[in-house]
Formats: C-alpha cells, structure tokens, sequence
C-alpha cells in the first residue's frame, strides 16, 4: 500500500468510526438520552471523536507492522437510565453503529459493482473499495460479543436473567477476553469479510 493510499485509507477508517459513533448517540436521543447532543459529540467532525491511541497510534502502527489499518474513536456517551425502554433502548443503541456501517458497506458496495461497467477514474475503485472494505470490519467486528464491543451489549440485553453469571464473568475480565480475541481469533472474521464483500461488490477483495 503506498503512502497516499495509506492517507486515504485512514481518512475513510476516521470518517466510518465517526458515523459509527454518532449513529449510537441520534439512536439513544431516539429513545430519550440527550447526553451526546449535550456534549456536543453529535456532529461529523472528526477532532470531537478522535481518540489518540485508536484513532491514530493504532492505525499507524498496524500499517508499519502488516500493512492492515485498523482503529476506533472515543465512545459516545450515553446514560442508559434516561432511555424510555432500558432493554429495547440499549440494543438499539449498540445496533445503530453497526447498521449504519453496514449501510455504507451496502451502498457503496452497489456502486462499486455498477462502476465496473464504466470507464472511472484512477484510484476511484481503490476509494470506493477502501469503504466497503473498512465499513464491513467495523460492523462484523462490533458484533462480537465481548465488552466493550456493540455485540456484547446485544447479547446481554437478550440472554436470559438465569446466564446472569456469564454476564458478570465476561464484564469482570473484559479486557483479558478482548486482547485474547485481538492475538488469536480476529483473523477467523477475514473469511466472513470476503464473503459479505464478495456478495455486495460481486468481486473478490
């Protein structure tokens, strides 16, 4: 991956995290919380949700140590205590960023597959597929169900209160499951990435 692509590659990993976030904070307003328009994180600009360490460091040191660019923002907040229906509230909350990426994956995923009947220019299919490409991993990432990912937050809201300890179990050592997943597991969700690209684009990443 050259530089200038590496630019645009971030550029685009910024911008979906940022919707991405800000898709949880409308979803909770929906359902009653204000906290994020009250801190002033509903908004597209990027340097209000810029973490430091995911939004930057990470990417930078995936790309130097695999040539894989991945991160994430700062979380916007919400408080759960204000949402109208607490269980419907928080997966819909969690849901919101993954579908809103998902959405994006979609629609320019079905612009990528019409556009190689046209003559476009350089580095169009390159962008176009960087979207589709960062937009999937955020959405099939965020599903999995451990804390703090959107996935665990579904899950939990739906599993019955009988697995209550499984629950606290996977809140208690969060980050221990989180960074096992990270080094051993991750790369089991690149064939489920392939096939959703494959599927949308009607190409091979």
């Amino acid at each position: 991956m050259q530089s200038t692509d590496v630019i645009f590659y971030i550029a685009i990993l910024v911008m979906s995290v940022v919707i991405h976030e800000i898709s949880h904070g409308f979803m909770a307003e929906y359902f009653g919380d204000k906290t994020a328009r009250h801190a002033g994180r509903l908004t597209l600009n990027p340097i209000k949700h810029l973490d430091l360490f995911g939004s930057i460091l990470i990417p930078i040191l995936l790309y130097f140590s695999s040539g894989f660019v991945f991160g994430w923002a700062k979380p916007v907040p919400y408080n759960p205590n204000n949402l109208r229906d607490r269980k419907k509230g928080e997966i819909a909350v969690a849901a919101a960023g993954i579908l809103a990426n998902l959405s994006i994956a979609i629609i320019f995923g079905i612009i990528l597959r019409i556009s190689t009947n046209f003559s476009v220019p350089a580095g169009f299919n390159f962008i176009i597929s960087s979207i589709v490409v960062v937009n999937l991993a955020l959405a099939i990432f965020n599903l999995v169900p451990i804390p703090p990912l959107d996935g665990s937050k579904i899950l939990f809201n739906i599993l019955p209160r009988s697995l209550n300890s499984i629950v606290e179990l996977l809140e208690k050592y969060s980050i221990i499951f989180f960074i096992v997943f990270i080094v051993f597991f991750v790369d089991y969700l690149y064939p489920i990435l392939a096939f959703l690209y494959h599927l949308i684009t009607g190409v091979s990443i």
